[in-house]
């Protein structure tokens, strides 16, 4: 399983647009082929510090994803809202212990 996690820092301004613009895709996102979990979280200390969380059965599961149409068209929407760069790991699960 692969794990990834993009960071996205956004203009105060468009926080609302963002959160629009993940409500309206969310359940597209977590039906993508491959995708079994998807979670939005907000920084604490920094309103406009977002991170995307989610598991993909493979990473060529991922790949197909990014190189969708869908995702090209919220990327699209979604990269102009940015104040800073995001940044995105791809992790390989290792343990979990509960």
């Amino acid at each position: 399983m692969l794990v990834r996690i993009v960071k996205l820092t956004f203009k105060k301004e468009n926080i609302a647009s963002f959160e629009a613009i993940f409500e309206n895709n969310k359940k597209k996102i977590r039906q993508a082929d491959g995708c079994t979990f998807l979670e939005l979280l907000q920084s604490e200390e920094e309103n406009n510090i977002f991170f995307t969380y989610s598991h993909w059965n493979s990473a060529t599961d991922l790949e197909n994803y990014k190189n969708s149409e869908f995702f090209k068209n919220v990327w699209l929407k979604t990269k102009q809202l940015f104040e800073d760069k995001p940044e995105a790991w791809s992790l390989i699960k290792k343990e979990t212990i509960n």
